[in-house]
Formats: structure tokens, sequence, C-alpha cells
């Protein structure tokens, strides 16, 4: 036997592929502690942390306006199945979370899809699976982009756009939650 036949199945590994944007990026650069166009191994155990805090989070924003951890990915395999996914949790209390058009207060998690658009603030993220096979850690692969993501993209919005042409859901900031009340509050 040749050493190539005796070489190991190459296992193919899932990566997420991350794009960012800010308006204000050129000026104050808040990403410039993020290594782009460099695939970057995550252990499949560990909770990949996007945020502030350098100590806690493996991807830092350096922005004052960005929690200590603004939210975090998990990898997972679901049960009885071979598919692996993601799992994004938001950790700001201050700060919503919109993943496409489901919005996400503190603690508040949902399976990632596998292509969607990550808001907070200012920030707009792309967010796309490329699926792999490996059970012992998965890749992100980090993107810079020069304009806004939800333009950029034109991603049809599942919401009417009103007569004056502007989608509240292009500007999730500006959203009004629902409120819960009690029926037996006066």
């Amino acid at each position: 036997m040749t050493s190539f036949e005796e070489a190991e199945t190459e296992e193919t590994v899932t990566c997420l592929h991350m794009t960012f944007y800010h308006p204000c990026q050129e000026d104050k650069m808040m990403f410039r502690c993020l290594n782009f166009c460099k695939r970057e191994q995550v252990r499949a155990d560990e909770m990949a942390k996007f945020g502030r805090d350098s100590n806690v989070c493996r991807y830092n924003l350096m922005d004052t306006r960005v929690s200590r951890i603004q939210f975090s990915l998990q990898f997972y395999r679901k049960l009885n199945s071979s598919e692996f996914c993601f799992e994004i949790k938001n950790m700001s209390k201050k700060t919503k979370l919109i993943v496409d058009q489901t919005e996400l207060g503190y603690l508040n998690k949902i399976d990632l899809p596998w292509r969607c658009i990550i808001c907070f603030g200012d920030y707009q993220i792309l967010a796309e699976v490329q699926e792999g096979e490996s059970v012992d850690y998965f890749e992100t692969y980090l993107h810079l982009a020069e304009v806004p993501i939800l333009q950029e993209r034109c991603l049809p919005s599942l919401q009417p756009i009103p007569e004056n042409g502007i989608s509240s859901s292009l500007f999730p900031s500006q959203g009004k939650s629902p409120m819960e009340t009690d029926e037996n509050e006066s």
C-alpha cells in the first residue's frame, strides 16, 4: 500500500461566513480587531462570542455602544441527524438582536438560518453557513462589506412597503416591540 492509500479520508469542515458592515467603520474602525479574509478554527465545544470585552469574546467589536458580550453562537448537531447547525443567543440586556425578521431580547436564542442578516444598532452582519462533516471544530471566515448589506443584497421584505416607499423592516432599530398586558390589570 502506498502512503496515499493509507492516508486518512479528508473530512469537510462547517464554515460560517460572516460579512460585517457599520456606517462609521471608516472613521471609527470598530472592526479593527477582527481577522478578515482568513479562516479561523473554533473548537466545536466552544461558544463563539461577539462583543467588546476582549477577555471573554473571541470576536471583538471596538465600540462603547456594543455590549461586553453582544451575542454568542453555539455549534451543535441536531438530534438523530447528521446535520450541524448554529444557535444564536442575544447576550445584551440593552440591545435587541434582529435575525432576519425575528427580534431576540436578552437571553433569547434561535437556530441560525443557513443564510440570514443579523442586526443590532447600526451593525449589519450577513451570515452564511457552508455545511461540513467535522465534529471536532468549525471555521469562521470574516469579510468586510463596503456598502450596507441590506442595500447591497436587496433582500425582499416580508412586510408590505408603505406608500412613502420606506419599509420599517429595513430599519429594525426603529421598530416598536409589542407590549404584553395582563387582562386583569386596570
